[in-house]
């Protein structure tokens, strides 16, 4: 045991499954799985005496669920990532999204093929980014606290493909802080959509922007959040009952409304097309951006083209660089952008990116990023 390493506690009420993430997990590099337990009630005794930086917890458990145990966590301020092991099923995803909201780090699908390998391997590749996301986080709080960090990177490994997530680069530093360069808000008319690029935290960070946007706001708003199929509809789903605004997952060629917001869908493309009658949206089979599909980068390349300085763009928390190219094409046709500050973000990749590029009007918290938003458009 060394403190350099990951350290895991596997949560689920299946034996098989806690013997095949604990081995899964322990064969990625700088990860040692410190115990497991078969409830929530086991695992929130066994945290203080075990220390982990990351909970795998399963949803469906006796005596204490996976979402009661993730409200216990945040009621005793655990310092602990929670990843949620969801049914890749819509009522699945509904309550990967509630956890997602309610403060879970990041979630991984069960998978259902009958081939116990294709099961492993697929555990695998989600399995790998979370952890990198884990390891960069801890990096870079032990870089901000000022003491040498106490970990070597997990090895760069390809995102789940399924959810189009990055290959993050880890985070050795955080970059200096540098004033935000604040543009005043456009005068009334000539912002003309909002395009937003999100990832890991992204659902409970979309919850606290969306639903804080006014009913009578007369603009369109593009979303990407790296999320698979079938998770990116319930999320469309959750943000539109709890917002005044009109919430969807995109469909192919839908006109852009004033007060709608498309949420890209997962494993597609998106880009916005400038026709006769309007702005519309396109889905395609494109090939990965930065090892993502949906990728903010392909959404946000297509902004600049149709809207140039009319354009007001959002990045907040996430992984790796994904957005960073197409906002410094926006930035050159005159658009204005907003980064998400570092400590309110789950992990401080794709704004970092953003910032250290130059292209941030802005830096702020995630509770005052809809009110800036709702000052600029009007």
């Amino acid at each position: 045991m060394t403190a350099r390493k990951i350290r895991v506690l596997v949560v689920d009420d299946t034996v098989l499954y806690r013997k095949v993430l604990s081995d899964i997990l322990a064969g990625i590099p700088d990860v040692e799985v410190v115990g497991t337990a078969s409830n929530g009630r086991i695992a929130l005794a066994k945290i203080e005496q075990l220390q982990p930086d990351l909970l795998t917890l399963d949803f469906e458990m006796p005596e204490m669920d996976g979402l009661t145990t993730l409200r216990e966590l945040q009621r005793l301020k655990l310092d602990v990532a929670v990843v949620m092991v969801s049914a890749h099923t819509s009522e699945g995803a509904a309550v990967t999204i509630k956890a997602l909201e309610g403060g879970a780090f990041d979630f991984i699908a069960k998978p259902g093929s009958s081939s116990l390998e294709q099961n492993r391997e697929s555990l695998l590749r989600q399995l790998r980014p979370v952890i990198q996301s884990v390891s960069t986080r801890k990096l870079l709080r032990a870089a901000l606290r000022g003491t040498r960090a106490p970990a070597a990177p997990v090895p760069p490994a390809p995102g789940r493909p399924a959810a189009g997530g990055p290959e993050a680069k880890p985070a050795i530093a955080p970059p200096a802080p540098e004033p935000a360069r604040i543009v005043p808000a456009a005068p009334a008319g000539r912002l003309a959509v909002v395009a937003i690029g999100v990832s890991t935290g992204g659902p409970n960070a979309l919850a606290e922007v969306i639903p804080k946007l006014p009913a009578a706001f007369r603009v369109p708003v593009l979303i990407v959040q790296h999320m698979p199929p079938v998770f990116t509809k319930a999320l469309a789903d959750s943000l539109n009952q709890k917002s005044a605004l009109h919430v969807v997952e995109a469909r192919d060629e839908e006109q852009l409304l004033p007060g709608n917001v498309y949420l890209a869908p997962g494993a597609r493309q998106m880009k916005v097309v400038k026709k006769a009658a309007g702005e519309f949206l396109q889905l395609t089979d494109d090939p990965p951006e930065n090892h993502c599909r949906p990728s903010v980068d392909y959404l946000f390349r297509s902004v600049a083209a149709v809207y140039g300085n009319r354009a007001l763009g959002v990045i907040m928390t996430g992984m790796g660089s994904d957005g960073v190219k197409g906002l410094q094409l926006m930035k050159r046709q005159g658009a204005q952008v907003i980064a998400q500050d570092e400590a309110s973000c789950v992990v401080f990749g794709m704004p970092m990116e953003a910032i250290k590029a130059g292209v941030a009007d802005v830096i702020m918290p995630l509770q005052q990023i809809a009110a800036e938003i709702s000052s600029r458009i009007r």
